[in-house]
């Protein structure tokens, strides 16, 4: 089956819904549009489409009967504006503690049906292969609010950075005892972290673009802790709208993700870095909740 794609080059024809089917509810509380007979489909956004899993995850879908209108984004915000804004039905992109910074900020209440996997956080620092002679680096990190906090505790995890105050579950750079600190931090742009890797300074690259920028992720240097309580916040999530969290197609396309065959496809396109993780819906909404309190 061919993905049927929608890119935000178009971005304003796409919250205008001009191209997209309206989203009804049926009387079962299943959400997702059907087609005739007991075929349906259900509109998915995402930044990673054009990843292997996606390919192998549609085909189980239609196995399933479930068409998959998969809607590609180039960047994260428009993704859960999307769905908030009716244009999807549900989105895989993101991980929890993002998702509680865009519901706090937004007043919305998108919800996690669903998880799929913890992405390690990882240092890059090129031609090296340890941490060995780190020491009074400037490294470059994410400057976005979500990752700019996991990246720092990256260092903390590695020996390289202390805090003012442990055990800060999102810190900022003025939170760093920087005397007590074996490196200093550069916030840039999560986009020009690779550039900074490639030009000799030792970067916290996002997975994401590590693949766009053809950096093999087993050359990291340190990656934080994917099984810790500290990495909840970081758990990848399906989301949709609170009246949508009991729909039965989404919650075969969770499913569906945890399939051998899809799994084996993520673990190829993350090189075998991503780590698995199948929790259930109400145990992501409570760790949400504490995440949201903590940004309220």
């Amino acid at each position: 089956m061919k993905l049927r794609r929608i890119t935000t080059t178009a971005l304003a024809g796409l919250f205008a819904a001009t191209t997209l089917v309206a989203c009804g509810s049926d009387s079962d509380g299943t959400s997702a549009t059907t087609d005739g007979g007991n075929d349906v489909t259900i509109r998915i956004g995402t930044t990673d489409a054009t990843k292997e899993a996606w390919t192998v995850f549609e085909d189980k879908a239609a196995e399933e009967g479930i068409t998959l209108d998969i809607v590609s984004f180039s960047d994260y915000p428009p993704v859960n504006e999307a769905l908030s804004q009716d244009q999807l039905d549900v989105n895989l992109f993101q991980h929890l503690k993002y998702l509680a910074e865009y519901n706090v900020g937004a007043g919305e209440d998108l919800t996690p049906v669903g998880s799929t996997e913890i992405v390690p956080l990882a240092l890059f620092w090129k031609d090296q292969d340890s941490l060995d002679g780190i020491e009074g680096e400037q490294v470059a990190i994410p400057n976005d609010a979500t990752n700019q906090g996991r990246a720092i505790n990256v260092l903390v995890q590695a020996g390289l950075v202390t805090l003012r105050e442990p055990g800060l579950i999102t810190p900022a750079p003025a939170d760093i005892d920087e005397e007590a600190s074996q490196v200093s931090v550069l916030p840039i742009d999560a986009a020009q972290t690779p550039s900074a890797y490639q030009e000799g300074t030792p970067a916290i690259i996002n997975n994401s673009f590590l693949e766009r920028s053809g950096i093999d992720p087993n050359l990291a240097v340190f990656e934080d802790d994917p099984n810790s309580e500290e990495a909840e916040p970081y758990i990848n999530i399906f989301a949709t709208k609170a009246e949508n969290k009991d729909d039965e197609n989404i919650a075969r396309l969770v499913e569906l993700w945890h399939d051998a065959d899809v799994q084996a496809a993520v673990d190829r396109d993350s090189k075998g870095t991503s780590v698995a993780v199948d929790r259930p819906a109400d145990e992501l909404q409570e760790i949400l909740d504490r995440l949201q309190a903590a940004s309220e």
